[in-house]
């Protein structure tokens, strides 16, 4: 491994010293390769997986704040908004959201929606960078994979609340015939909020044939997300029901628009299937058109807390 790094530094290096780029900006001097120009430093990673909660600043890159992963390629700059379809969107990469430049330790970025940001570049690890806006005195930190051996599970795992609000409605589609009959076999639709209703979520028992237009929400409450000790594929999910006592569920993603919950108490598993795909940063109402359009939804610092069991003991 080491022998191909040092031939891919000399390559580089004699590329280097034939073209225009300057090398990029080094704010800790960490590695011990030579510098290569940040052109080829940011279209080295197909993908750059945006840690939402390392960002420092009081501001906002509007686009960023949206993005779970960037991309640069040739010129184009690539945003996957969204957690269902990440990973086939195009070809992983995702959208096409603006375009980019590059001029010695800073990205001129032209977003579709956003408009113009200079960023500064500072390269902090092999696969890390740091994005910064000076104009909010902002930093976003970025790691790069490549497609092959981006860990798309636990990119779902731990963005899980936005995948709960990537659909206008949650519907069950499958109930277990083992378990004991309780309340909840009741609720055949769950909504979760975006916005500044983050931990709110409604429920109804509305028919499972009721179109998503028609639903009548008969209740709202607060839904938490816990980290389980040990194991970051696993999280629990709990829906603050005053009727039935704050349940808890085992929550378990099997694809992109299908979560399962089960629940301890009663042994019963439920699926739900997501209904009415809200897609960020997506072309206008018009299908021939190339525009596109800005929504609501941002991400923002998460720390779940620590599952116990003992705290949901009846």
């Amino acid at each position: 491994m080491k022998t191909i790094k040092l031939l891919l530094a000399v390559t580089l290096f004699s590329s280097i010293m034939s073209s225009c780029y300057t090398e990029v900006i080094v704010e800790d001097p960490i590695i011990d390769e030579p510098g290569i120009t940040l052109h080829q430093l940011l279209s080295s990673y197909e993908l750059w997986y945006v840690n939402i909660n390392e960002t420092t600043g009081n501001g906002e890159v509007p686009f960023l704040q949206r993005a779970f992963t960037v991309s640069f390629r040739n010129g184009t700059l690539f945003a996957n908004n969204n957690i269902s379809g990440i990973g086939s969107n195009g070809n992983g990469y995702g959208i096409d959201v603006g375009i980019y430049a590059t001029d010695y330790n800073i990205v001129d970025i032209d977003h579709d929606v956003d408009g113009y940001y200079p960023l500064r570049v500072y390269q902090i690890g092999v696969n890390r960078i740091r994005l910064h806006d000076s104009a909010t005195n902002t930093s976003y930190y970025l790691t790069g994979y490549q497609r092959s051996n981006f860990d798309y599970d636990f990119v779902f795992y731990d963005n899980i609340h936005y995948l709960l609000q990537e659909f206008t409605a949650w519907k069950k589609t499958y109930t277990s015939q083992a378990g004991m009959l309780n309340q909840f076999d009741d609720e055949n639709f769950l909504a979760f909020l975006a916005g500044g209703n983050d931990d709110t979520f409604l429920s109804s028992t509305d028919s499972v044939n009721t179109p998503i237009a028609d639903l009548i929400y008969d209740y709202e409450g607060v839904y938490t997300v816990y980290d389980v000790e040990g194991d970051p594929y696993s999280k629990v999910l709990t829906l603050d029901y005053d009727y039935l006592d704050n349940e808890y569920f085992e929550l378990n993603v099997i694809n992109d628009e299908t979560i399962e919950l089960y629940h301890p108490d009663s042994g019963t598993t439920y699926e739900f299937q997501g209904r009415g795909y809200i897609q960020y940063l997506r072309s206008s109402t018009d299908a021939n058109s190339t525009k596109l359009k800005q929504t609501n939804k941002k991400r923002k610092k998460i720390i779940n807390k620590k599952f116990n069991k003992d705290d949901f003991k009846k």
